[in-house]
């Protein structure tokens, strides 16, 4: 996991990583790690990077072939939409750029019909259902009172390919200082 720059960032924008703080209380963002697609006047909205569903992306979506990619919880909005992000240049048109290198969106029947050739690369596509979103100001807010951390500067290809399950922590580790004291914080503050 590779950061090109972080500083005590308040104010987030598209792109930028959220880390839960280690105690927030929300059950769906226990330990998460989100991805901002989107952040405006409007509000903002994103996906859950390592909140892996028990699901595989050929058993959502019909006539695609055989494309046992894992499928993430995107968060507890709209979980019956189906999302996706990439870096696949056939997919570039019709997406939106979240950053460089990284794309939200495209033409479904082009990524339907890379699916059924095969030809999809399961490591530079993440699939998503439902997603997390803010009302104008809102994040803005729960940053305020310390929820959420903000990482700036990630590369697009390690959101691909770092595992889930130590996505959280391995970032925070990353990012020294206090923050790399908040990744060993225990799951329950009762175990410690």
């Amino acid at each position: 996991m590779e950061f090109f720059e972080f500083k005590n960032i308040e104010q987030p924008q598209k792109g930028d990583l959220l880390l839960s703080e280690p105690f927030l209380p929300d059950h769906n963002f226990d330990r998460t790690v989100i991805l901002l697609c989107e952040h405006n006047e409007e509000g903002s909205f994103g996906f859950v990077l390592n909140k892996s569903s028990i699901l595989k992306v050929d058993e959502v979506l019909q006539d695609i072939g055989t494309f046992e990619a894992d499928l993430y919880v995107g968060g507890p909005v709209q979980q019956n939409t189906l999302h996706f992000i990439h870096d696949i240049e056939e997919l570039k048109e019709g997406g939106q750029k979240i950053t460089d290198g990284l794309f939200w969106g495209g033409n479904f029947e082009t990524l339907q019909g890379l699916m059924q050739k095969g030809a999809l690369n399961k490591e530079k596509a993440r699939f998503f259902v439902g997603y997390s979103g803010w009302s104008e100001n809102q994040l803005q807010e729960e940053i305020d009172n310390n929820s959420w951390i903000i990482a700036r500067g990630v590369h697009p290809s390690n959101i691909f390919k770092s595992p889930p399950e130590t996505l959280w922590k391995s970032i925070l580790e990353k990012m020294g200082g206090r923050f790399k004291i908040y990744a060993n914080y225990p799951s329950d503050p009762n175990l410690n």
